[in-house]
């Protein structure tokens, strides 16, 4: 009985130690913050404004952010936080992004990827659909304090966006026509 004690002693002692190892390790996202998981993916801390405590990661890299309020934050330009902000951080890139929008120009435009292609660049860049805009990167090494504020008129933004993207097939057509043209009259 003294050996099976001893045998067994050990081995549960083994079991539980692993079964805490697995649950910590599974645990450890949660765990960190959503400014850690952003480091850790090649991407500054300040694309996320301050004071974030609630958020969720999966496995694919689908993320999502909860604030107390919708906001803006002053970099280059101003960004404004949704009360949600979801995406799918990889490596260098957050992309499908949802509930940050920039403004430029007195228009405010969705941001549905922000990207830094090579660190050593020193820039991020964010796109809005037909365009990116580039940023220096040190911009947002650290999280911004965000005013509350009301969500903003994102109507004018998304009709230019649109108006560009029919413009630019436009002339992608008109081309495609003039050499289809040309191809005829030879």
């Amino acid at each position: 009985m003294s050996s099976l004690h001893h045998f067994l002693f050990p081995l549960a002692a083994l079991f539980i130690f692993s079964l805490l190892s697995s649950m910590t390790a599974s645990g450890d996202v949660s765990e960190s913050s959503i400014y850690e998981v952003l480091r850790l993916n090649g991407l500054p801390m300040g694309l996320l404004p301050e004071g974030i405590r609630n958020f969720s990661l999966d496995n694919s890299g689908k993320f999502e952010v909860h604030l107390d309020r919708a906001c803006n934050a002053k970099f280059e330009n101003e960004l404004h936080y949704d009360m949600n902000i979801s995406g799918t951080i990889r490596y260098g890139q957050i992309d499908e992004l949802i509930g940050i929008s920039a403004q430029d120009l007195f228009l405010w435009f969705p941001v549905i990827e922000i990207r830094v292609d090579i660190p050593s660049s020193g820039l991020i860049y964010f796109d809005v659909g037909v365009v990116s805009k580039q940023f220096s990167l040190s911009s947002f090494e650290t999280p911004r304090d965000c005013l509350a504020v009301s969500s903003p008129d994102l109507q004018a933004g998304r009709q230019t966006v649109e108006m560009l993207s029919k413009i630019r097939s436009g002339k992608l057509r008109f081309k495609l026509d003039q050499d289809n043209a040309a191809r005829t009259a030879l």
